[in-house]
């Protein structure tokens, strides 16, 4: 049974069913402050919906506050993993949740954060292993949002320490992996070709690119799709944004029918 839910789950993260994902991060309310006004959180979720976005990431207590009528075409996932940028430990991650939270709340999937290299590595690594092992009980899919980062990590975006990263999410139990792009972008492709999971690349601040330059280089070197959250919800229009973003990832984007004013939603 827990085999089947998950690949029900599964095929819900690729809302056209080819195996691509863009997937927009929310979570980082708890690390570095509001990303929207309160009231404006809810029309945030339903931009990057019609955008045409495969899921939003968020942690358990803001998955709450979104009515279910916005979620009838983007997938759900709950991050569980936290920290702040007032830490003395910037790189320390701890778990704020379980896969039991994600599972009350409705969730199709659960990521988990891994800075390797940091200093809290070993304890990162463990709670990794802790929700994997949750993970396959409730059927439910992990995404692993996993970095080379930290005090003895000199190039972070060296291939083979992405290569390597990724793999440990792999052996961990990972069903999805997001990490960061190579630099050089053309050397991503050696990173998905040793990672027999689909790779996902962080947006981040794009090293300079416009945001269509990224994406586009992020799936040339075979990259399986983007995770993008704050170059989406810092621009002018984040429903554009996504739109654009999710034209690159999985080619041309049907019209979508109308989702109503978040206001107007209600329980289905």
């Amino acid at each position: 049974m827990s085999l089947t839910g998950k690949a029900l789950r599964m095929a819900r993260l690729s809302r056209r069913g080819d195996g691509r994902y863009l997937f927009v991060p929310l979570d980082h309310s708890v690390s570095d402050g509001p990303v929207v006004t309160g009231t404006g959180f809810c029309e945030l979720v339903r931009d990057i919906s019609v955008g045409g976005a495969d899921a939003v990431v968020v942690h358990k207590g803001r998955a709450r506050m979104i009515p279910p009528g916005l979620l009838t075409r983007t997938a759900l996932v709950v991050h569980l993993s936290a920290s702040t940028v007032h830490a003395p430990d910037v790189d320390a991650k701890v778990l704020v949740g379980s896969v039991e939270d994600a599972v009350g709340i409705g969730a199709d999937a659960v990521s988990v954060h891994v800075n390797i290299g940091s200093l809290t590595e070993a304890a990162q690594l463990a709670d990794l292993g802790v929700v994997a092992s949750g993970c396959e009980r409730w059927g439910m899919p992990l995404l692993v949002m996993i970095y080379p980062r930290g005090p003895r990590v000199e190039d972070g975006a060296r291939a083979d320490l992405v290569a390597h990263v990724v793999n440990i999410a792999v052996d961990l139990g990972a069903d999805l992996v997001k990490t960061v792009l190579a630099a050089p972008a053309s050397r991503m492709s050696d990173v998905v070709a040793s990672c027999p999971l689909p790779v996902l690349v962080a947006g981040g601040g794009g090293g300079g690119q416009s945001l269509r330059e990224f994406a586009s280089s992020a799936l040339a070197a075979g990259c399986s799709g983007l995770a993008v959250g704050r170059r989406v919800f810092t621009g002018p229009s984040p429903r554009e944004a996504v739109r654009e973003l999710a034209e690159i990832v999985h080619g041309r984007v049907l019209a979508a029918e109308p989702v109503p004013p978040s206001h107007m939603v209600g329980v289905l």
